[in-house]
């Protein structure tokens, strides 16, 4: 707390000086600034409570008010334009989720200094980003507040009262799109600068939702290159070197081409996953069962890979947001992970009685070691809840809208109350329901709604053929269908740096830049990762020089067959998605690959994927759009893997026997 008001000093003397230095890419306001936000800067950052409840919404909406866009890009480039020093500039509460790894409001460490506050693969991972999310809220909200009151009188009560209503907007990454449109937005990936209409008249700025220029970059607090070296955050990037440019058209294509994926991964979350221990992060135990192996995390994990640029172009190369110390600078990040907390709020809205319960860390942080059980009471550190120094808990940011934020699907019933299940139902089978078998049976019962189910697993069928009852029958069994799943079990750390492993069903090319495109991918598993720093006891980490192995971050994650499926049986390739049918094809066609750091292909060996099950499920569709589908138990076909000793279930080597009366080649267990 004493660091951050000593701070202060040093921030109003070099605001003024930064502001002019960047008069070419921030907005020139035809006055100094720095006396106007002085009284925003001093004040003391606690994550407060009160206040009008306002919907937070999805960026393409928001910009559609165009006093409020124009508030926020404003506000997100004076925050970026704050001087680094101050722990509340765009360096500082980006700083807080990993490098440069330094205390932050005076909370000092008693994890690992090696890494961030951040919790993953902890039970702590949804609550953490949610007092993480509003204090980045908070400081812009602040910002926005003072801007408003630059314009000329007769407009002033207008940008007044749109700052007033103003939250930060999420990014559905999950969502079909707008027509002729990329799930990476425009406004995000399309230029590095934009026109905003300014108090001062429309002036061309360096776009903030674009990139973050370091100011300046500190070499040190990056360990290796290329990112000691990089002076501004980059997504795909086009090479390793200094001068390297973000390749936003190329992530767009990756997420455009995984978007299927990761809408039923999403749907299946909300449908399937019931508890908030497996539900909300990533760490594998050995109690979980095959219906947790998914997470809201490990789905995350995925987004941030393919944002940064999933190391799919020609080059390899990663950008900031794939990697775990890097990712919050670039300002995606903050879209995403209130994208995140936003399915977190829709989640708790259908399950409000499953909570956080005591559960051992399986990755540090600046203030928990490995190991240290983390509860609802375990404090949400460095997010000071009162001016005493206490910090937010889990139980303490269960109810959100105590910040003053909502979401559409809650915003009839801000108080918290009685907040109808029905309605988020409906949104999630509108959303995220579209390529389920589940959404061919609703529209099958509601004729009205057969243009809006035409398109069924990416593939156009031609509506006196989507209902026919022939192909009503290869999908659907009465009012149950077959879910089919990949569930992986995999080392976070196991190559240095951030990872993914590819399905195809066929052959996949052997260009990784042609997997993502190619007609046979499935989809893609991200691994969120940290890299190796000299010096840095990273767990996980295997040892290249001796025949030790660290012990692993065991993760879990999920890749959804269903539509891929739906797709063969629409092009007559497969007969149903029976068990009878889907087997055989499934060991003749199943294909995966591993893509590590700079775009190297690894072997399922050297990358410690464990184990790999192809798991079915029955479900029962629903009858109406307010309901869900129900999941009635999981059955596994086969599986490649071993416990995680390198020795098969019964302590001996495993290479290639049947497993529940199908082969599958066994994973090898060759040191890499």
């Amino acid at each position: 707390m004493v660091r951050l008001q000593l701070s202060l000093a040093i921030q109003l003397l070099c605001l003024a000086q930064s502001l002019v230095i960047g008069q070419d890419t921030t907005y020139n306001y035809g006055f100094d600034v720095s006396t106007r936000v002085k009284r925003q800067l001093a004040r003391r950052q606690v994550v407060r409570t009160g206040g009008e409840i306002h919907v937070r919404q999805e960026i393409r909406e928001l910009e559609k008010d165009q006093d409020m866009w124009s508030l926020y890009i404003l506000g997100l480039s004076m925050l970026q334009f704050t001087p680094q020093s101050s722990p509340t500039s765009w360096y500082g509460i980006a700083g807080i989720h990993g490098a440069p790894f330094q205390t932050w409001g005076g909370v000092g460490p008693s994890g690992s200094v090696q890494y961030g506050y951040c919790a993953h693969s902890s039970v702590l991972f949804p609550t953490w980003h949610r007092p993480y999310m509003v204090l980045y809220e908070q400081v812009l909200h602040n910002l926005i507040q003072t801007i408003a009151t630059f314009w000329p009188d007769d407009e002033r009560p207008r940008f007044e009262d749109a700052a007033r209503r103003f939250r930060i907007p999420y990014w559905d990454w999950a969502a079909s799109p707008p027509t002729g449109q990329s799930v990476l937005p425009l406004s995000v990936g399309g230029s590095p600068f934009i026109d905003v209409d300014g108090p001062n008249g429309v002036q061309r700025i360096a776009n903030p939702l674009f990139s973050y220029a370091f100011k300046p970059l500190n070499a040190s607090a990056f360990s290796r290159s290329p990112w000691n070296f990089w002076s501004h955050t980059l997504r795909g990037p086009t090479d390793g070197g200094p001068n390297a440019q973000s390749n936003n058209s190329q992530v767009a294509q990756s997420l455009d081409l995984n978007r299927v994926s990761i809408s039923q991964r999403l749907y299946a979350l909300f449908s399937h996953n019931n508890d908030y221990k497996s539900f909300g992060n990533s760490a594998w135990r050995p109690e979980s069962g095959n219906a947790s192996y998914d997470s809201l995390e490990s789905l995350h994990d995925t987004v941030h890979y393919l944002s940064g640029g999933g190391g799919a172009s020609a080059q390899g190369q990663n950008g900031h947001m794939s990697y775990i110390p890097y990712s919050a600078f670039d300002p995606i990040f903050f879209l995403h992970h209130c994208m995140v907390d936003r399915i977190f709020a829709l989640w708790q809205t259908l399950h409000p009685e499953t909570w956080v319960t005591p559960t051992p860390a399986a990755w540090p942080t600046y203030t928990y070691r490995r190991g240290q059980v983390q509860d609802a009471s375990s404090e949400l550190t460095p997010f000071f809840s009162h001016e005493n120094g206490t910090f937010w808990t889990s139980d303490g940011v269960r109810d959100f809208t105590r910040f003053g934020y909502t979401y559409a699907e809650l915003a009839d019933d801000p108080a918290g109350n009685g907040r109808t299940q029905a309605r988020v139902k409906q949104s999630i089978n509108r959303l995220y329901g579209t390529n389920s078998p589940a959404n061919l049976f609703l529209g099958a019962l509601q004729p009205q709604s057969i243009e809006a189910s035409r398109k069924m697993a990416n593939v156009e069928i031609d509506k006196g053929n989507l209902f026919r009852t022939a192909l009503l029958r290869k999908i659907l069994n009465g009012d149950e269908y077959r879910e089919w799943t990949v569930n992986v079990r995999v080392d976070k750390q196991a190559l240095d740096g951030p990872f993914s492993i590819h399905f195809f069903l066929g052959e996949p090319p052997l260009e990784p830049e042609a997997w993502t495109s190619d007609p046979n991918h499935v989809g893609t598993m991200g691994v969120f990762a940290h890299h190796h720093s000299p010096g840095q006891g990273m767990p996980g980490v295997r040892r290249r020089d001796d025949d030790e192995v660290d012990e692993g971050v065991f993760v879990s994650g999920a890749v959804p067959l269903t539509a891929a499926l739906m797709k063969k049986i629409a092009e007559g390739e497969l007969a149903s998605l029976q068990p009878r049918d889907v087997d055989p094809y499934l060991k003749k066609t199943l294909d995966k690959r591993v893509l590590g750091p700079y775009g190297r292909t690894w072997g399922l060996e050297c990358a410690r994927v464990l184990r790999m099950s192809i798991v079915s499920s029955v479900v029962r569709a629903p009858y109406s759009e307010d309901e869900l589908p129900q999941w009635e138990g999981e059955e596994v076909h086969y599986e490649d893997g071993d416990g995680g000793d390198g020795e098969g279930s019964d302590g001996e080597e495993s290479d290639g026997e049947e497993d529940g009366g199908h082969e599958w080649k066994r994973l090898k267990r060759d040191v890499c």
